[in-house]
């Protein structure tokens, strides 16, 4: 899988107590357009239309600290194209669908080098680090 880039906005949101990772239900969002690290809110991000993609919501396998090393583990998402195709995409954006102010922080996204689309019966996983986590804070 590609890289993982944070969002600076994402920083201060941490710090200001913003996200409970947790517990808030985290979502993918798909672009076609290069996201800036100064992107902070989901209405910043130019989004695909979703009609014939499967659900976006992802599972938070583990969120905890050990020795002050903070580590999210999240579920690997499947999305599938039903009825139809998804995309063209090119990044995969991770945001907070739970809290309202602001409402939809980014976390970071994924940059996969080249636009994929896939056609109704086509699957992509994305396949989140059991072992490293998305991220990690201390």
């Amino acid at each position: 899988m590609a890289t993982f880039n944070k969002f600076n906005a994402f920083v201060e949101h941490v710090a200001e107590g913003v996200h409970n990772l947790g517990s808030n239900q985290l979502v993918v969002a798909l672009t076609n357009s290069a996201p800036t690290s100064s992107n902070s809110v989901l209405a910043d991000i130019t989004q695909i239309s979703y009609t014939n993609c499967s659900s976006r919501n992802i599972t938070t396998s583990t969120s905890s600290q050990t020795s002050g090393l903070y580590k999210l583990v999240l579920t690997d998402l499947t999305l599938t194209a039903s009825g139809g195709s998804v995309g063209p995409f090119q990044y995969i954006v991770i945001y907070n669908d739970t809290p309202t102010s602001p409402a939809d922080p980014l976390i970071g996204y994924y940059n996969y080098g080249s636009a994929l689309t896939l056609a109704s019966g086509e699957s992509l996983t994305i396949d989140f680090d059991a072992a490293n986590g998305l991220l990690t804070l201390q």
